[in-house]
């Protein structure tokens, strides 16, 4: 019963662990698909090549091609699929892959390539959104190894990580000085770092259900992180 009324308190407080938005895997339309799917430009005609930039381009015309949708963000941004990654590797991945396929390159294109450059650069941004954060980037790997989180996980969480949790939100609505605002901040910090190094060693080790558990506990914190950042900003 206790369970039910801390359910209950973590929903009129906003709490309640809504996790990251939820992202398709790689996906396009159906026509967009097929293209991509082909062996063959959409364009001339002409065999696509197994090359990384062949990807993008056909190596006959240059023309933009289709996003492909059997490769995962991992595959996009060039990372190993693993929980670490070199976010400085990231970061200019993300920028190589911007200066390729972003719109503003393509205004004087085929409508068509206009459209694939939209969407090449939505997954492009989309990718780096993910596998930046550790959080969702551990549900995003999650996802891959088909497990996913329900949003609605608070019977599953244990009753000491659940009085925690009520006990930061306690701390969060009484504190009105800006030092009272750091020390939480600070706690919270804390336990994402712990939980962040915690996750590594399990997904390291293949434990993929203590790695949910674990991210389960990320996503309750992140949406303190949140509700601290919404009560920094002056009314």
């Amino acid at each position: 019963m206790w369970r039910g009324r801390v359910g209950a308190l973590l929903r009129v407080w906003g709490f309640w662990p809504t996790g990251v938005p939820r992202r398709r895997l790689l996906s396009c339309d159906a026509a967009s698909q097929a293209e991509s799917n082909s062996p063959h430009c959409w364009n001339c005609g002409g065999p696509r090549g197994p090359g990384r930039e062949d990807r993008f381009f056909c190596p006959q015309c240059r023309a933009l091609q289709a996003p492909d949708p059997t490769r995962d963000y991992f595959s996009l941004m060039d990372c190993n699929r693993s929980f670490r990654v070199d976010t400085a590797k990231l970061q200019h991945r993300y920028q190589q892959l911007q200066r390729l396929v972003h719109p503003d390159f393509f205004s004087q294109r085929s409508q068509t390539e206009k459209d694939f450059s939209e969407k090449h650069s939505t997954l492009v941004n989309d990718a780096y959104k993910t596998l930046l954060a550790p959080l969702s980037r551990g549900l995003y790997l999650l996802k891959l190894h088909g497990i996913e989180i329900p949003e609605r996980t608070d019977y599953e969480m244990d009753r000491q990580f659940l009085m925690e949790i009520m006990e930061i939100n306690e701390k969060l609505a009484e504190a009105e000085s800006e030092a009272a605002m750091k020390e939480i901040e600070s706690i919270v910090k804390a336990k994402q770092k712990e939980f962040t190094d915690n996750v590594s060693s399990a997904f390291e080790q293949d434990d993929f259900e203590e790695a949910k558990e674990i991210l389960t506990k990320m996503r309750y914190f992140s949406n303190i992180e949140e509700k601290i950042k919404l009560k920094k900003i002056p009314l």
